[in-house]
């Protein structure tokens, strides 16, 4: 069955990022698939057609669609109340943890982690292998040292002084390129993700 539902969801570049079971049934995570993921999302009408909150009324077609074929319920983490639990829900997949900086790290977009929705299945369907939690042999550990207004650390976030200095000059490379310390993480260099996606979050962020 995840063969099937990883094959539907790539005709949209997206992927399971984990699952977990809950209550009878079986929610799997759904992220972005990289490369590839932003070129493909840009070209569709919700980002062509100007109006407000593009990759979120993008997502809730592609799944909802995705779901319909499966015979799935969709489940998204915007549109609420009531909100529905996505960082419990990744804390429980397998594959994403709380990171040094509390943010989530996935196993394979590091702290790009994001989840686009999810697909609920009535019944224990297999879930995806469990993975290592990556930052236990991250020596270096460079998100904690990586923000250069040092509003986001170890000791939690400082979000006042995070919109400080992204109005300043010096905030200009988190603005166009994304957060540094969600840079700075070593599984977050492979996953592929463009520039210009984490612009637009940079920009939905500090509106």
């Amino acid at each position: 069955m995840p063969d099937r539902i990883e094959a539907r969801l790539g005709r949209d570049h997206l992927t399971i990022m984990g699952g977990l079971h809950e209550e009878g049934h079986t929610l799997y995570l759904i992220g972005a698939a990289e490369p590839g993921f932003w070129t493909h999302l840009t070209s569709n009408a919700e980002w062509q057609d100007g109006a407000a909150d593009p990759i979120d009324r993008w997502s809730q077609r592609v799944l909802t669609a995705a779901a319909t074929e499966l015979g799935a319920q969709p489940v998204f983490p915007f549109g609420g109340p009531p909100w529905h639990p996505f960082y419990r829900w990744a804390l429980h997949s397998g594959q994403a943890w709380e990171s040094p900086v509390r943010l989530l790290v996935h196993a394979e977009a590091g702290l790009f982690a994001s989840y686009r929705g999810a697909l609920k299945f009535h019944g224990t369907l297999p879930l995806p292998e469990a993975q290592p939690r990556p930052c236990d042999s991250c020596a270096d550990k460079p998100c904690l040292t990586a923000c250069p207004a040092t509003a986001l650390t170890g000791d939690g976030y400082d979000l006042p002084s995070c919109h400080r200095f992204l109005d300043e000059p010096a905030g200009v490379d988190c603005m166009n390129d994304g957060c540094a310390v969600r840079r700075a993480c070593p599984v977050s260099h492979s996953y592929a993700r463009l520039p210009s996606l984490s612009a637009y979050h940079m920009r939905q962020f500090h509106k």
